[in-house]
């Protein structure tokens, strides 16, 4: 029978520094740490939160107070989402992603208006992807209307 992973950090007392998440993450906690990196050289912010609604700890990630990505840590990896309005689906049918990445983000289910990009962080090479998402979820906060 498959194993169903679950999200981690249910303790609302324990706050998920970088001790906590490297025993969680384990070997995919580099590539934790280099997003992070890629965070602040886009000018955005993170902070971690315990959820009461979820009973979970997540971490919003922010551009100028407008939040881009969700991430929640799992067992061996982190999970990064950002949420796409769906009325812009066909300029993500567009971006240039690996086709694997983006089969995935387009056979999600929507939630509510929005289509979540789903990415596990487990190494590097996911970020140049979750990048170009970001940049264009970006582009849409700071258009006007």
């Amino acid at each position: 029978m498959e194993q169903i992973n679950a999200v981690e950090l249910r303790d609302s007392s324990i706050y998920p520094d970088s001790s906590v998440l490297s025993g969680i993450l384990g070997a995919s906690y580099p590539a934790y740490e280099a997003l992070l990196a890629l965070f602040a050289e886009m000018g955005m912010e993170h902070g971690w939160r315990y959820y009461k609604d979820g009973k979970t700890w997540l971490c919003k990630v922010q551009k100028k107070k407008k939040t881009v990505v969700w991430m929640s840590a799992w067992k061996d990896y982190m999970q990064a989402t950002v949420y796409v309005p769906c009325a812009y689906l066909n300029e993500l049918k567009g971006m240039e992603l690996r086709e694997s990445v983006k089969e995935k983000i387009l056979s999600a289910k929507q939630v509510g208006k929005s289509l979540p990009c789903m990415f596990e962080i487990r190494n590097t090479d996911i970020l140049d992807d979750l990048k170009k998402v970001m940049l264009f979820k970006e582009s849409l906060l700071s258009s006007p209307g």
